[in-house]
């Protein structure tokens, strides 16, 4: 069988904005990379968007600044893009296509994968279970992270939702196990960036994290490339190295924009918001690839963060990213204080499997259940003070009141840069729910009560 040698074009038909049109092409396909050689000899790189008959439309990493059509050669490789895996990302920064911004030599690593991936079997795929642990109260007490699972932040537009992405990319650990972090950040502005590399300058240096920064100003299609390079960074790490790895994805509207943007340059057809129809498939791709496999210790937590725009929840990003995520933690500017989550409104399909005895506390469900109601309990009646006055509660409606005052001062209000221990999480979660009589805490054991109940009996 003859070898495959790759094809040098010079019958460039068109540029584009950030597009050329290659014509007189044969077998080439989409999404295929692409070199661009300039008559300086200057190297380019892109990818194949569309592919009509002999003709190919590539997109350019760089844009075609200074390109003539006339003095352009196009190689495509055969193949989409490849990327070198490999320990020898951690504790990079990089732009979203993997290229060095931190002063250090091209990455290398132990072989080369393609950043579309693989999609895993699910015959050996092991359910998600063990905590993975963020030091922030909030979400360690009622929404835990499991490894293995994929858990949306949704926020309304103006939250900190960045900084607190980073802070648990920061903080997370898995107890002593080998544990590796993956912040792929898109579109971020010069300000945001330099705000994630502080918040991230000490756990880059212990060579446990590995940053991939694609900013607004950069070509739309790195930013369709960045989540996916992050997580066939990750499936090495986890399924080779055998390390646990949490990939943290922000903010992915700006993932969606683009893709929207690239859809609309390769002329098809809008669907809802003039996104396009094959959204859910495209996010779907993203998410779904985490997970535990049978018989092998690592695992991958996907984290994807994603803002939302006039704070609408239906819109198509947050709504197809609830459909296929397990749960998510929602930002909302009723809750004064940072990190602003609304604990009645976020949820963690998956916590069951990753709490209880032996991986938190024994209690950690129930104690998370009887807050949930107390809070609930707690707008009922703060939607009734509001129509006759707290003067004219209950007693026990005024002491919800008080519980739910407690809950955000001493366990939902946080520093920025403050990591709380489980024990410290679990200390503020009972004086939370002390604050209420133990004849109202019916969802926890006497046995719990006892141990861990500080109020009046």
């Amino acid at each position: 069988m003859t070898a495959w040698a790759p094809v040098e074009y010079t019958d460039v038909a068109e540029l584009r904005g950030p597009l050329i049109v290659v014509q007189g092409t044969r077998n080439v396909g989409w999404d295929e990379y692409a070199t661009i050689t300039l008559e300086s000899g200057e190297r380019r790189h892109g990818l194949v968007l569309d592919v009509d008959r002999d003709l190919a439309v590539v997109q350019v990493f760089e844009g075609t600044g200074g390109l003539r059509a006339e003095a352009t050669r196009v190689t495509f490789a055969g193949s989409p893009l490849r990327i070198p895996v490999g320990a020898g990302w951690q504790g990079r920064v990089c732009n979203g296509r993997g290229r060095p911004l931190d002063g250090g030599p091209e990455i290398f690593g132990d072989g080369s994968a393609p950043v579309a991936g693989l999609p895993m079997n699910p015959t050996v795929r092991e359910p998600p279970a063990e905590p993975v642990i963020t030091g922030v109260s909030a979400i360690d007490a009622l929404t835990t992270l499991v490894r293995g699972q994929k858990i949306a932040v949704f926020a309304e537009s103006g939250l900190p939702h960045l900084e607190l992405a980073a802070q648990v990319a920061a903080q997370a650990h898995t107890g002593g196990e080998a544990f590796s972090v993956i912040f792929a950040a898109m579109g971020l502005t010069h300000g945001d960036a330099g705000t994630v590399r502080d918040i991230l300058e000490r756990r880059s240096s212990t060579s446990e994290l590995t940053l991939l920064l694609n900013l607004a100003d950069d070509p739309v299609i790195e930013r369709l490339l960045t989540p996916r390079i992050a997580l066939t960074v990750a499936e090495h790490l986890a399924f080779v190295l055998r390390r646990h790895v949490l990939v943290v994805l922000a903010d992915m509207t700006s993932y969606c924009e683009a893709l929207r943007e690239v859809s609309a340059a390769r002329g098809e057809i809008p669907a809802r918001r003039a996104y396009p129809g094959y959204l859910y498939s495209d996010l779907a791709s993203i998410y779904e690839r985490c997970g535990r496999i049978r018989g092998q210790p690592g695992s991958i937590t996907v984290l994807p963060v994603l803002s939302m725009p006039a704070g609408d929840i239906t819109h198509p990003v947050p709504d197809l990213t609830g459909y296929i995520t397990e749960g998510q933690i929602l930002l909302s500017r009723e809750e004064t204080s940072y990190p602003h989550i609304d604990p009645l409104s976020s949820l963690s399909r998956m916590m069951r499997a990753g709490v209880g005895a032996g991986r938190t506390r024994p209690e950690h469900l129930d104690l998370a259940a009887q807050i949930q109601a107390g809070l609930s309990r707690a707008r009922q009646a703060g939607e009734l003070a509001d129509l006759v006055g707290e003067s004219a509660l209950s007693p026990a409606d005024r002491r919800y009141l008080a519980m739910a005052e407690a809950f955000r001062t001493s366990l939902l209000a946080q520093r920025r840069d403050e990591v709380r221990t489980l024990e410290e999480t679990f200390e503020r979660a009972w004086h939370t729910v002390s604050t209420l009589p133990r004849g109202e805490l019916s969802m926890l054991s006497e046995e719990a009560l006892g141990a861990g109940y500080r109020g009046e009996p």
